[in-house]
């Protein structure tokens, strides 16, 4: 049976900071990277505040200096992106309030990738950044 997005981002995972083993996206093999869990990056989410933004590199750094990395995974960092947010929307066609759900809108914007890869995902970020604004 396959997992839902919910139990994808529950899932018991440790975060792990070790060298790059190799060079890709803007990272440098042997860098100290930290390969994030998406827990991690559901929990960088719900600490901005509401009306403000990070952007994706922005996050990506903080989250490398908190655990003493010089660089977070950028290909873990999407495949989390996608998962927090995949969450965020299940919850709230659950019925979860909107002041409850993950506001991945504060990191994503409508023109991201990953939001175009969500159910209905630009027009529902751009509605909430519109809403925060943040547009």
């Amino acid at each position: 049976m396959r997992k839902s997005w919910s139990e994808k981002l529950n899932c018991p995972a440790v975060p792990v900071v070790k060298p790059a083993p190799v060079s890709i996206a803007g990272m440098r093999q042997g860098q100290i990277m930290l390969v994030p869990t998406a827990k991690m990056i559901a929990d960088f989410m719900q600490a901005i505040p509401p009306g403000q933004t990070v952007g994706v590199l922005a996050m990506r750094q903080q989250l490398a200096t908190r655990h003493r990395a010089e660089i977070t995974c950028p290909i873990y960092t999407g495949y989390h992106l996608r998962t927090v947010a995949e969450a965020a929307l299940e919850a709230h066609t659950a019925g979860m309030p909107i002041e409850s759900i993950t506001p991945f809108w504060r990191v994503l914007n409508a023109s991201s990738s990953t939001t175009g890869r969500l159910p209905d995902g630009r027009r529902f970020v751009s509605a909430q950044r519109l809403a925060e604004g943040l547009a």
